[in-house]
């Protein structure tokens, strides 16, 4: 399966984004939905996964409550909406899949290409 993120930018601290990520080539709705994200010098970081039904999500504690992971399998893609972003969401973010839903990036085989965020202070 192919996948693709769309919709970083820039943004103000405070401020909302939402990304997408488009999947292609496969049965979407197969597949459990992870986002991750990497900053500069540091590890890829566990975000959001979503089961394939859409059903079940979980969440790092370093974005409960302001991120919110949801999908669409009619459209084959999966949203990431970020509320009350900080500078310290600043990185790349990517999409994952995976027939599990999982926290370690390591047990995703299908990766996007990241879109950047920068959150301006």
């Amino acid at each position: 399966v192919q996948l693709q993120a769309s919709g970083g930018g820039l943004v103000q601290t405070g401020g909302s984004l939402r990304l997408s990520c488009a999947a292609s080539g496969g049965t979407f709705s197969n597949y459990a939905m992870g986002w991750f994200r990497q900053a500069p010098g540091k590890e890829r970081e566990f975000l959001a996964v979503i089961s394939w039904s859409g059903t079940s999500t979980r969440y790092a504690d370093s974005v409960k409550g302001r991120f919110t992971i949801s999908r669409d399998n009619a459209e084959n893609t999966v949203y990431l909406q970020m509320n009350s972003l900080k500078p310290e969401d600043t990185a790349v973010y990517y999409c994952a899949a995976d027939r599990l839903p999982a926290m370690v990036y390591s047990e995703y085989a299908y990766w996007g290409q990241g879109t950047l965020v920068t959150v301006s202070s």
